[in-house]
C-alpha cells in the first residue's frame, strides 16, 4: 500500500491551476444578455403600457414572452431609445 502526502505547496499549485482553468472557461463563454421586464422598459422610456404594446406590435422592440411575462433585451431598448423618444 502506497500513501501519498499532500503538502501546502501542492495545494497552492493546484489552486492556481484550478483558478486559471476557471478563468479561461469564463472568458470563452459569451456574456449573458441583460433582460428587462415591461415595467422597467416603461420606466426607461417614460411611456404607458399602451405605448409599449404599440412598440411591440410595430416591431420597434422585439421582446420574448415567457410564461405571460414580456422580456426585452436591454441593449436593444437602449439602442432604440433615441428613436422612440423622438417619435413620442
Amino acid at each position: 500500500m502506497n500513501i501519498d502526502f499532500l503538502t501546502k505547496n501542492d495545494l497552492l499549485i493546484f489552486k492556481e491551476e484550478l483558478l486559471a482553468e476557471i478563468r479561461s472557461l469564463n472568458a470563452s463563454q459569451p456574456r449573458k444578455q441583460e433582460v428587462l421586464r415591461s415595467a422597467d422598459v416603461r420606466q426607461i422610456l417614460s411611456c404607458s403600457h399602451a405605448t409599449l404594446q404599440n412598440l411591440r406590435i410595430t416591431g420597434a422592440l422585439k421582446p420574448t414572452k415567457i410564461g405571460g411575462t414580456w422580456y426585452y433585451n436591454a441593449e436593444e431598448v437602449y439602442s432604440q431609445l433615441p428613436k422612440i423618444n423622438a417619435a413620442n
